[in-house]
């Protein structure tokens, strides 16, 4: 590539500081060019790490016609009119997941043109890991069978009672929705993509708090049924004082695949014997750094759509408000 592709970065929280901002100084096609967070102290952490122009408000950035796209690592409560902004002002987006909290916010972004959507991709990075195309590769030869038993365990954000403050920045998150709002956009998403589509019908959902005063649900889950039968079973759950394995695991009448949250490591379970695969680098790095490469080549015109795309965005919401809307209704 001749000419680097000029990024900025919205939204300097753990994820961004942790995981975009240095995929973007790792890729040698981009420029980062600005970072944008209403908070000074932010800014000043994340100019430790990149000497660029910091601004309070993303149209402050937007003013640099050189910027070809911006990375939206914002809370999924006021993305939606962010991706807009950005598309309507004739650059790229990558909008971390889940876009929205609900499909009505999201409803705006369904409103851009066709031209205009072309420009948006999805930040559901684990999509991109190796280890989740091995998986559907063995799931569409039929090397584990079908119908199929799916069960996903997503347990994630410990109570930590020595970072109070961590805990409260995600009991405010989950005023916004319960786990499986903000969890399942990667999770239903997966399922989507090693499945090969939505499922018939979410067959019962549930809910529950761990402890009074919380702002809504910290653990939730549904049953999903698909046309051939496979069943998928999902566990979400933040804020307690300890957390069960974070894993996905696939059943079928031949064979059986684990695959650790943690890690994307695979074990493949088959009465040919037990197969073990890791992937290099760590799992964030791969994934973080093939999105952002997909996100350079949708820029430059080496990949034809986004991929992600809001469609894939807006499917996993969508069934991620279904469920939470079902185990609301289970607690009466």
């Amino acid at each position: 590539m001749s000419e680097r592709v000029a990024l900025a970065l919205a939204g300097l929280g753990d994820i961004g500081l942790s995981a975009h901002l240095p995929a973007l100084l790792r890729n040698p096609d981009v420029q980062l060019t600005a970072l944008v967070d209403p908070v000074p102290a932010r800014r000043d952490l994340a100019r430790l790490r990149a000497s660029v122009p910091a601004y309070a408000e993303l149209a402050e950035a937007l003013e640099d016609r050189a910027i070809d796209g911006v990375v939206l690592a914002t809370p999924p409560w006021v993305t939606p009119h962010l991706v807009e902004r950005v598309a309507r002002a004739g650059r790229f987006v990558l909008a971390e997941k889940p876009v929205a909290t609900s499909a009505r916010e999201a409803a705006r972004l369904m409103n851009l043109s066709a031209t205009l959507r072309k420009r948006v991709q999805v930040g559901l990075a684990y999509r991109h890991d190796p280890a989740l195309e091995l998986l559907r590769e063995w799931i569409a030869s039929r090397r584990l069978g079908a119908p199929l038993l799916v069960r996903a365990h997503v347990y994630d954000e410990r109570r930590d009672a020595a970072d109070p403050a961590h805990a409260a920045r995600i009991e405010s998150t989950l005023a916004h929705g319960m786990p499986v709002v903000h969890e399942g956009a990667h999770v239903l998403d997966w399922c989507r993509f090693l499945l090969g589509g939505e499922p018939e019908r979410v067959e019962d959902a549930w809910a529950l708090r761990t402890r009074p005063g919380l702002s809504g649900p910290n653990l939730c889950g549904a049953r999903l049924a698909y046309s051939d039968g496979t069943v998928v079973l999902a566990e979400f759950g933040w804020l307690t004082g300890a957390l069960p394995r974070c894993e996905l695991d696939v059943l079928g009448d031949r064979g059986h695949v684990l695959l650790d949250g943690r890690t994307f490591r695979l074990r493949l379970d088959t009465v040919d014997g037990v197969e073990d695969v890791d992937f290099e680098p760590d799992r964030v790095t791969r994934c973080f750094d093939r999105q952002v490469r997909r996100f350079v080549d949708l820029i430059t015109g080496e990949w034809p759509v986004p991929t992600p795309d809001l469609a894939d965005g807006l499917a996993a919401l969508e069934l991620s408000e279904r469920i939470a809307w079902l185990a609301r209704e289970s607690m009466g």
